[in-house]
């Protein structure tokens, strides 16, 4: 691949990235650590993931079970799940805090999947939009370099198919999680 354009797949592929990391925190009725990855915890100062600060564990599916390594930090994960926007309130008994996930309603499951397609839709205007950078910067090679206005074209037609390409890994990665939040 063209150095000019791997710049530009590069930024593609992180979009696709970073989607996949926002529909690991959208939770489908089933307990996914996942939904825990944005939580932060005060841990002597620090704000702190949950997982560095005690054991996650998935005991059946539907409980998310955290088992801190310090008594001290029940509280504060308590805290965290409560200020969140998980939608969960934790059952702390002393020792661990569970987070039960009940099933989801119908309602719920719609307007996760239109959650879902909004995620994809943003994610294919910054794919769109890296296209235009790509091409504003072929444009102005031309006006600086010695470059022919046919590899310009080429140049501006591959990065239109790599376009085309992660606009319909997004839609496949969408579709995905559509299905998974819809199966009850």
């Amino acid at each position: 691949m063209d150095a000019r354009l791997q710049v530009y797949d590069d930024k593609m592929k992180k979009a696709i990235e970073f989607l996949e990391s926002e529909y690991a925190g959208i939770r489908a009725g089933r307990a996914n650590p996942h939904v825990l990855d944005k939580l932060r915890v005060d841990y002597y100062g620090t704000p702190t993931p949950i997982q560095q600060v005690g054991n996650v564990t998935i005991p059946e599916a539907r409980i998310i079970q955290i088992a801190p390594w310090e008594k001290s930090l029940l509280r504060e994960i308590e805290k965290a799940i409560l200020t969140s926007d998980l939608g969960i309130n934790p059952n702390n008994d002393g020792s661990v805090i569970r987070l039960i996930f009940p099933e989801l309603t119908e309602e719920r499951r719609k307007d996760l999947a239109k959650d879902v397609k909004k995620k994809a839709e943003e994610q294919k205007v910054a794919i769109r939009n890296i296209r235009r950078d790509a091409n504003d910067a072929f444009k102005k090679l031309g006006k600086t370099e010695d470059v022919s206005e046919d590899e310009i074209k080429s140049l501006e037609e591959q990065v239109q198919k790599m376009t085309d390409k992660y606009i319909k890994e997004v839609d496949v990665v969408m579709e995905e999680k559509t299905k998974e939040i819809m199966t009850v």
